[in-house]
C-alpha cells in the first residue's frame, strides 16, 4: 500500500479555487498570506519562554485590556503580511481603535478583520491561544475604503478562520463550503490537511462558560447553567462536563471537534456581553454554522446582527445545534427581549 498523499494548505486552496471558474484568486492569496503570518507567530509562541516576548508592554488596548508583548508582535505581523499582499484595502484589528488603510490599494476588493491573539492572558502560563480572522468583500469598489466596508453582517462573510497554537498548531477555515482543518508539520514548515469536512455533533457533553460570573447572569442563563450541572429546577438532566480555558479559540475548537456549547452571556456589569462581534463572534459563528452548528446571542442569530461600530460587543451562545437551542429555550422561558 502506498503512503497517503499529504495535501498542504497552498495546494488545497489552489484545488478549491479551480472549482470556481469566476474566482480571481485574491481571496485565496489572502488566505495564504494569513497562513504565512501564522507560521511566524507560531515560531514566537513556541519560543516565548526563551526570548523576551513574555509579559505586558505596560499599556492597554482599545478594549481596556493589558497589551501583552506577543499581542503586539502578532498584531504587527498579521497587519504587515496582509498589507504586503496588496489584496485587501483595509484591516480592522481588535488591538487598534481605527481601521488601517493599506497604502496604494484603496480599490482592492477585500477587507480583513482580525483578533491577532485571542486568549492572550494565557500566554505567560503556557495555555493554548489563537488567532481569529474574517474576510469581507467590499460593498462599493468605487469609493475609498472606509469603516462602512467593515460594518457588514456576518452572513456576508467571504471567508473566516482561526489558528490555534497548542500542542500542535492548526489552521481551520471556511469560505462558505464546509470547514477544513490543517495541522502545521514543523518538519516541512507547511500546514497539511488533517481534518477534512469538519462536522460538529448535534449534541455534546461539554459546556464552556465562566461559571465564576454565575451571580451576574440573567435568570434564564442561570437556569440553563443549572441544567448543564444536572440540577435544573425545570427539566431533568444529566450533568455535562464543565471545560473552560478562557480562550475562545481553544474552547470552541475542542467543542467543534467533540461537541459542546460555548457561552459568553451578558452580565449585570457587561449588559452587552464582552466578546467582539466583528473580531470574534461573526467569524466563529460562520465557521460553526458551516460545520452544522448554531450561534445566537440568546435571541438572534449572530450572523444576522447588523454591526454599528467596529468594536461592538455581543453575548454569544455557540456550538452544537441542540445544545444552543436548549439554551435559547431556557432564556425565552425566563426573559423577554429588551427586558
Amino acid at each position: 500500500m502506498g503512503e497517503k498523499k499529504v495535501i498542504v494548505l497552498d495546494e488545497y486552496i489552489a484545488m478549491k479555487q479551480k472549482e470556481f471558474p469566476r474566482a480571481t484568486g485574491d481571496l485565496s492569496a489572502i488566505l495564504r498570506n494569513i497562513g504565512v503570518a501564522a507560521k511566524i507567530v507560531n515560531r514566537e509562541v513556541n519560543a516565548a519562554g526563551l526570548v523576551d516576548i513574555l509579559g505586558s508592554i505596560g499599556r492597554t488596548n482599545i478594549q481596556g485590556e493589558d497589551v501583552m508583548k506577543l499581542d503586539e508582535f502578532a498584531n504587527k505581523e498579521f497587519i504587515s503580511s496582509l498589507s504586503l499582499s496588496g489584496l485587501c484595502a483595509g484591516i480592522a484589528s481588535e488591538e487598534n481603535e481605527n481601521i488601517i488603510l493599506v497604502d496604494g490599494h484603496n480599490k482592492a476588493k477585500y477587507v480583513v478583520c482580525i483578533d491577532p491573539l485571542d486568549g492572550s492572558s494565557n500566554i505567560d502560563v503556557n495555555v493554548s491561544i489563537g488567532t481569529i480572522f474574517s474576510i469581507y468583500r467590499r460593498k462599493n469598489l468605487d469609493d475609498i475604503c472606509s469603516e462602512k466596508d467593515f460594518l457588514q453582517k456576518g452572513m456576508d462573510l467571504m471567508g473566516a478562520g482561526y489558528i490555534i497554537y497548542g500542542s500542535s498548531t492548526m489552521l481551520v477555515y471556511t469560505t462558505g463550503y464546509g470547514v477544513n482543518g490543517f495541522t502545521l508539520d514543523p518538519s516541512i514548515g507547511e500546514f497539511c490537511l488533517s481534518h477534512a469536512n469538519i462536522t460538529i455533533p448535534k449534541v455534546g457533553k461539554i459546556y464552556s462558560v465562566n461559571q465564576g460570573s454565575y451571580a451576574k447572569f440573567s435568570e434564564g442563563v442561570k437556569a440553563y447553567v443549572d441544567y448543564c450541572m444536572g440540577i435544573s429546577r425545570d427539566e431533568p438532566s444529566k450533568p455535562y462536563s464543565l471545560r473552560y480555558i478562557g480562550s475562545m479559540v481553544a474552547d470552541l475548537h475542542r467543542n467543534l471537534i467533540k461537541g459542546g456549547i460555548f457561552m459568553y452571556p451578558a452580565t449585570s456589569d457587561a449588559p452587552s456581553g464582552k466578546l467582539r462581534l466583528l473580531y470574534e463572534c461573526n467569524p466563529m459563528a460562520f465557521i460553526v454554522e458551516q460545520a452544522g452548528g448554531r450561534a445566537t446571542d440568546g435571541h438572534r442569530r449572530i450572523l444576522e446582527i447588523q454591526p454599528t461600530e467596529l468594536h461592538q460587543r455581543t453575548p454569544i451562545f455557540i456550538g452544537s445545534e441542540e445544545m444552543v437551542k436548549t439554551a435559547e429555550r431556557f432564556i425565552e422561558r425566563y426573559e423577554t427581549v429588551g427586558a
